[in-house]
């Protein structure tokens, strides 16, 4: 039966269309068991925990998985620690697409290795791939390819409360071209550092100076986002704090001095009403300048499960230096510290406001407030194995 010439023209634009679909290649998801593995031939000597200096060390191997627009994910490589090889006009070192995540694994009872509340850091991973329009993953692929990284670093992985395997899954444009537009190539990568403490001076609170001449974040920018490009303009304020004699910035924002967060952490503190006796754990919301701490979401959790609600309110809301300044003035400040994954928790006994300063109660003879003293043991012995909860520790190797 001859054809109409339009149904000719609908009948090859369907064939045409069916053709392409059956020569192109698939869009590949990633997959965690195609991964190929290339061992060092040289592997280091464990550190003791007395040499870690957090950040500077690193295990003999690390991850590689390349995507394109076209194929997708590649194949996942686990290989000896070493460069990278990108072109000079990759995206990310003109454009900034970039982002990072951070989370630790710990030795366990039996000679296991554990990883804290990984898929929480999968889903913010994905939340910042989508912002700056790199590719997102299946979280639970990452997970086990991590596992797979940590079984070959294993006897690397440090023992001892305080010390653990950092380890830093990175996601970078890599499109060879000149042009802000979104990447069509990436590189996922993840790097791994035995660990000690963050700070040199272990669990000792440390000094403040509210900021409010610089800015960490805004409304509706990446604050709530893990990119690198939040980091490397908080470093100015930070040393001209540092130059005060302040360890860290208090980031103030807008009119009212709002309290955001403390250097790279979350911000919590603790007030009580002199009338009631009640106390409220008070942190600043997520409304899209605040960073959402994996730390800060497990203390609030454990905050709301252990705490007495007679005797306790958990906050979150927006709070000022003004406010903090009139209730230490009445006795009503009773302790704060920054939450993170890097320190955990950073206990702070001073802040700097208009040329003052306001003074943190401490415990007697100790480093820290009784809250924050126990908010670091719930969580530690979450980390290490000795309490279980829930599904917040994963073995992994």
């Amino acid at each position: 039966m001859l054809r109409t010439a339009s149904q000719f023209k609908i009948a090859s634009r369907l064939f045409s269309s069916a053709a392409v679909r059956m020569t192109s290649s698939p869009v590949m998801p990633l997959d965690a068991s195609k991964v190929e593995i290339q061992t060092t031939k040289t592997p280091s000597k464990p550190k003791s925990n007395d040499e870690l200096v957090f950040g500077k060390t690193f295990t003999d191997h690390m991850l590689t998985v390349e995507w394109t627009q076209e194929s997708g994910w590649g194949t996942p490589q686990i290989k000896p620690y070493g460069n990278l090889s990108l072109d000079p006009s990759s995206a990310v070192f003109h454009y900034g697409f970039e982002l990072f995540e951070g989370l630790k694994a710990y030795r366990t009872p039996g000679d296991k290795v554990a990883l804290f509340r990984a898929d929480k850091n999968m889903e913010r991973l994905n939340k910042s791939a989508a912002r700056i329009c790199l590719p997102t993953v299946d979280g639970e692929e990452v997970i086990k390819l991590m596992g797979k990284l940590i079984e070959q670093d294993k006897y690397l992985v440090p023992e001892g409360q305080g010390y653990a395997l950092y380890l830093r899954p990175t996601m970078i444009g890599t499109t060879p071209a000149l042009g802000v537009t979104a990447p069509d190539k990436a590189l996922l990568f993840v790097i791994a550092s035995p660990v000690g403490p963050y700070y040199k001076t272990g669990f000792k609170a440390v000094k403040l100076e509210a900021t409010d001449y610089a800015t960490r974040a805004w409304p509706g920018g990446c604050g709530d986002k893990k990119l690198g490009a939040n980091y490397a303009p908080c470093v100015l304020p930070q040393r001209q704090a540092a130059e005060r004699g302040y360890q860290q910035n208090l980031w103030l924002f807008g009119p009212e001095k709002h309290i955001t967060e403390v250097g790279t952490m979350n911000a919590f503190f603790v007030f009580q009403d002199s009338k009631t006796g009640k106390k409220e754990l008070v942190t600043a919301p997520l409304d899209g300048t605040i960073l959402e701490g994996v730390t800060r979401d497990s203390i609030l959790s454990l905050a709301r499960e252990r705490l007495d609600p007679n005797e306790w309110t958990i906050s979150e809301r927006y709070f000022s230096i003004t406010e903090v300044a009139e209730k230490a003035a009445c006795g009503e400040l009773v302790e704060a510290f920054g939450a993170g994954t890097a320190a955990v928790v950073s206990p702070i006994k001073e802040i700097g406001w208009e040329g003052k300063d306001i003074n943190v109660p401490l415990q007697p003879g100790k480093q820290s407030g009784a809250l924050t003293e126990n908010v670091a043991k719930w969580i530690a012995n979450i980390q290490y194995g000795k309490e279980m909860h829930g599904n917040w520790s994963r073995p992994v190797a």
